[in-house]
């Protein structure tokens, strides 16, 4: 009868798989082809064979068939794993090659720069305040004395995202809402992002950090504001670090100043970091101009005070002599390693 025929047929192949369980990798693949395979596998043969038999035959022989053929893929998947698993304890150590290198977290460079300029200007009264990166043309130009036609306010220069709302230029605004909030007398640090479409090169990015200083009372002046940026720049970089200010424009103080420093690469005697002047740019600062008091409700007859803006990365970079700023973005662990504490 053809459905014995079958019947012996497979209880043969079932006998074949018992070799599965100690087959080597090699003979493993031989068996699976010889067993399953689609074209000439003998259980194949034994399913094509199917047609040909009587209803009842045809059931009893398909189910020891579809049974032997889980029994086979159990099988076989089973000696699979064994074999990985005698791979991986085959694999000798070798204890003498050198442990891969642990990372540890830390905090950023020029987070430890913002932390430590906030640390210092704490010790001469300043709080550590933040603000909103969405401005309004208002608080971003208006009331800091820039008119809305000044190419600061262009679209070149500005990220808009919709008429009169901006993503900050500075973290100047924070002078305005902070002397609509708070009664004088104020002394504020404003650390956080600024964006503005510059290209992304070795001096420049579109999303940089600035810290904003400001100090508002009665009666103070200029030497006030020489003195507290004269402590600081001593502090940060080195006690006989010169200081420079050479005069400056800026919409909203009166007067202005950029601040140098000593270069801190050639002690003053001229690089080509410092182009050669024994002095690298820090800052821009100055006076407060009456008409941001005036825009913030302030009496500028009673009131004085001082401002100020520096990029921390800019500063990070002079301190530990990094030479492109595209190298604080990378998150390049080879570089940032070195600023583990």
């Amino acid at each position: 009868m053809p459905g014995a025929s079958l019947q012996n047929q497979l209880e043969e192949i079932a006998s074949a798989a018992a070799a599965i369980a100690t087959a080597p990798a090699a003979r493993l693949a031989e068996l699976k082809v010889e067993l399953l395979g689609r074209k000439a596998g003998r259980l194949t043969e034994v399913l094509r064979g199917l047609p040909a038999l009587d209803p009842a035959e045809r059931r009893e022989v398909g189910a020891r068939a579809n049974q032997i053929k889980q029994d086979i893929e159990t099988a076989i998947e089973r000696r699979e794993r064994q074999l990985a698993q005698e791979a991986v304890r085959a694999v000798t150590m070798d204890g003498t090659m050198p442990a891969r290198a642990v990372w540890r977290g830390a905090l950023h460079p020029v987070t430890q720069v913002i932390d430590e300029i906030c640390e210092i200007f704490r010790e001469i009264g300043f709080t550590r305040i933040t603000g909103p990166e969405v401005e309004t043309e208002e608080y971003n130009f208006t009331k800091l004395n820039i008119p809305l036609d000044h190419p600061a306010a262009d679209a070149h220069d500005t990220f808009y995202l919709s008429p009169g709302v901006l993503l900050r230029t500075h973290t100047s605004p924070m002078q305005a809402r902070t002397m609509e909030r708070y009664p004088p007398p104020i002394r504020v640090l404003v650390p956080g992002l600024a964006y503005r479409r510059d290209p992304f090169d070795p001096s420049h990015s579109p999303a940089f950090e600035q810290i904003e200083g400001l100090a508002v009372d009665e009666g103070i002046s200029f030497v006030d504001f020489k003195a507290a940026i004269d402590f600081f720049v001593k502090r940060f970089f080195a006690p006989d670090t010169a200081v420079r200010f050479r005069p400056s424009y800026f919409p909203f103080v009166e007067p202005g100043a950029e601040v140098d420093i000593q270069c801190q690469v050639c002690k003053g005697s001229g690089c080509s970091t410092c182009k050669r002047t024994g002095f690298l740019e820090i800052m821009g600062a100055g006076m407060v101009h009456p008409a941001v008091f005036e825009r913030c409700d302030l009496d500028s007859e009673r009131y004085t005070g001082y401002a100020f803006g520096m990029g921390p990365a800019r500063i990070a970079m002079l301190r530990y002599g990094i030479p492109d700023m595209r190298l604080l973005f990378q998150g390049d662990m080879r570089f940032l390693g070195q600023f583990v504490e």
